[in-house]
């Protein structure tokens, strides 16, 4: 987003948002709190009963109300003013750049990685602390429920007792399996504002998502197998084939565990690698996942774990929106090494911090199939231009290599993006290094940095220091090296360059010495294409403030859900049923608040984009003449600017452990975005007791 002025200091700004971020954290508290309370006899029978004289109506029913106050409402709540608080970070000044203190650096020993290798990847002492207290969560909630229930188990005419508690655990495992459920699609919501919230960012969360997943599947997994054993061992197998009117329903329950099964089959990192696009498509099983598991145990049921499922579906729908509309592709340059930097056009309104990434659709290509790839241009440089680079490793990547560089006149490539998601800020600026640290087309997000200080070099006043940066990258042939040459912003010069403390040292890991095949000198080959007046730049699909509009869109959307929904009941459910939850039938209320639910969606969210629609075309007019200037000064740039901070080594790989312990500035920024190897080692040493100053940070990508 743009910086905005502001009748406002900064300082009445940062309260207002301390205020914010303190009253978040005590509502998410208290839900934790409410978590963990709510297995316990307190729970049920003092406080839920309490809280349901005070909700129960002829509107919500019996049930409804009462899961909507204590589950739903405080994250949406949260949500909502997570907008807000992004929306004041807009109004702040960004004329001085991040200083670093005691307390940063303090803060980013909190990230140290503690644990490198193992199931869990790398994990700091902060995530690991938090995913214990999760699943010690899980525990709890198991344990007490099973304990409570035990205490009072009496087996049913005909059965054995330890059917009965194989019963009481198969059931009580499936309660374990809704509170995890809960956590399952806050890190895939890639425009959270419950995330960036709280410093986070979905790409850096996925692996959240996947730790959760595993744990769901294991829970409802035990959880359906347990109940066949049981329906098997009691002679009643038919039970598997049960739908009744107003009651769980197990076929719905067993239909949602098969879903699952064979989404989770496909998760497993060796398949994922392999099959990709197995693993892609068969992901859109979530919704049968989702719907059948809310026909199994009714909307009442299953509203506590719904809150975040509600947040993915505002950002599904938003994204879906923006993949609508076809983007203006403004050039492409294809480099020596088989790589592929697309140039698209954006309105200058449209801002995205370093790291930041864009999801892509080529119809042409696969009409399904949506691939991230790092931003590595800069906003504040290029106002007018958005940039990714491309690899060309898989079948997707070569075929859009093949069609650019074997079609020697094509005018237009139709191409839809989400995006760009990424970092609500970012805080390089703390350490007194940075040293950066990639593999082969790990540079990119990398590249991103780098232009970022280049910026904040040229700005910054005398008072903020811009750190050193130390760039050590790995590629395998010499034409890789040509990947460097996009280090540089569009409009960037050599006085640029020499603004910032920058040194690359570049290994050929394949070679021993210059490949005679590649040439230095040879420039990349430019391809401009000529967009047609449809398409249109790349922009906010809610327009500059979108956040703001975002928080609008959730509150508005639920609120008409529950007037919508009210009014259903009131008239046409509570004349039938009396709220006994006896007559009218679960699956036809839980299929109505579904589909209202979505239409509030739909609804509120293109009403929000229609009305900034005008706004965003403004913006795009400004931008429609643009032509392809930048592209003719990238040809004619000297390259003795990047030469001169370059040492090229070939035949060898880096010593991450020389080159890492040789800085000893008082704090040092390690970034690493390459191999799982090489992320496992630079963890291991920046982790290491030899070495205090280094303050690790991976970025990887694990869509």
């Amino acid at each position: 987003m743009a910086k905005k002025k502001s009748s406002f200091s900064d300082e009445i700004i940062s309260r207002i948002q301390l205020a914010i971020k303190i009253t978040s954290m005590v509502i998410l508290l208290g839900f934790i709190i409410l978590l963990a309370i709510e297995p316990t006899n307190i729970f049920w029978n003092n406080l839920y009963p309490s809280i349901q004289k005070i909700t129960i109506s002829t509107y919500f029913g019996q049930y409804q109300g009462t899961e909507f106050f204590l589950y739903a409402f405080p994250i949406l709540l949260i949500a909502v003013l997570g907008c807000v608080y992004l929306y004041l970070d807009d109004y702040k000044s960004n004329d001085r750049p991040f200083k670093s203190t005691k307390k940063n650096r303090h803060l980013a020993n909190l990230r140290r990685p503690i644990l490198v290798k193992g199931p869990l990847g790398i994990v700091s002492a902060t995530e690991l602390a938090f995913f214990a207290m999760f699943v010690a969560l899980l525990v709890w909630s198991f344990s007490v429920y099973l304990h409570n229930n035990l205490k009072r188990l009496v087996p049913i005419s005909g059965e054995n007792m330890w059917e009965a508690k194989l019963q009481s655990v198969a059931f009580m495992l499936g309660v374990a399996g809704n509170v995890a459920l809960i956590f399952l699609f806050f890190p895939v919501t890639r425009g959270s504002s419950v995330l960036a919230l709280f410093g986070l960012t979905s790409e850096a969360s996925i692996k959240y998502h996947i730790w959760v997943g595993h744990i769901v599947m294991i829970l409802f997994t035990g959880h359906g197998l347990g109940y066949i054993i049981y329906w098997a061992a009691t002679n009643n197998i038919l039970e598997m084939l049960k739908w009744p009117k107003t009651e769980l329903s197990n076929l719905a329950g067993e239909l949602s565990l098969l879903a699952g099964l064979l989404l989770w089959a496909t998760t497993f990192p060796r398949i994922r690698r392999n099959f990709f696009e197995l693993f892609f498509y068969t992901h859109y099983l979530y919704i049968l996942f989702e719907l059948f598991y809310i026909f199994h145990l009714g909307i009442d049921s299953t509203i506590f774990s719904l809150p975040g499922f509600y947040l993915f579906m505002v950002d599904r729908y938003l994204r879906f929106l923006q993949s609508r509309q076809r983007v203006r592709l403004v050039s492409s340059r294809i480099l020596p090494c088989e790589a592929l930097e697309l140039n698209f056009s954006k309105t200058p309104g449209l801002k995205y911090n370093p790291t930041s990434i864009m999801f892509v659709n080529i119809p042409s290509i696969s009409r399904l199939q949506w691939h991230p790839f790092t931003i590595h241009s800069n906003s504040n440089f290029d106002p007018n231009t958005l940039s990714i680079l491309i690899k060309t490793e898989g079948s997707w990547t070569q075929k859009l290599h093949q069609k650019l560089s074997s079609t020697p006149s094509l005018d237009r490539l139709e191409v839809s993006v989400e995006g760009p998601y990424g970092p609500a800020s970012t805080h390089f600026l703390r350490h007194a290094a940075l040293v950066m640290v990639s593999g082969g087309s790990g540079i990119s997000p990398l590249i991103s940095v780098i232009r970022e200080l280049v910026f904040f070099a040229a700005e910054a006043s005398e008072q903020c220091k811009i750190p050193k940066v130390t760039l050590i990258t790995a590629f395998k042939t010499s034409s890789d090296l040509s990947m460097l040459d996009i280090l540089l912003p569009i409009s960037g010069t050599p006085t640029a360059l020499s603004n910032l403390q920058l040194e690359i040292k570049a290994y050929v890991t394949r070679e021993k010495s210059p490949s005679t095949d590649y040439n230095s000198n040879d420039h990349a080959r430019i391809i401009r294409f000529k967009p047609l007046s449809t398409d249109s730049p790349i922009s906010a699909v809610l327009g500059p403030n979108s956040r703001l509009w975002l928080g609008a869109i959730i509150s508005s959307s639920f609120i008409i859900f529950l007037v919508i929904i009210g009014v259903f009941t009131r008239y046409y459910v509570y004349p039938v049923d009396h709220n006994k939850d006896s007559v009218f039938s679960s699956v036809a209320k839980s299929a109505v608040n579904i589909w209202v639910a979505c239409a509030c969606i739909a609804v509120t969210a293109s009403a929000a984009m229609l009305w900034n629609k005008k706004q965003i075309a403004n913006e795009a007019y400004k931008t429609r003449n643009i032509d392809s200037e930048q592209d003719k000064e990238l040809e004619s740039f000297p390259r003795q600017s990047l030469s001169q901070v370059t040492s090229v080594h070939y035949g060898d790989r880096p010593d991450l452990k020389k080159l890492l312990s040789g800085h000893k500035e008082q704090s040092v920024g390690v970034l690493v975005c390459g191999p799982k190897k090489m992320r496992h080692e630079v963890a291991s040493i920046c982790s290491s007791g030899s070495v205090d100053n280094l303050h690790f940070e991976a970025i990887s990508f694990n869509w």
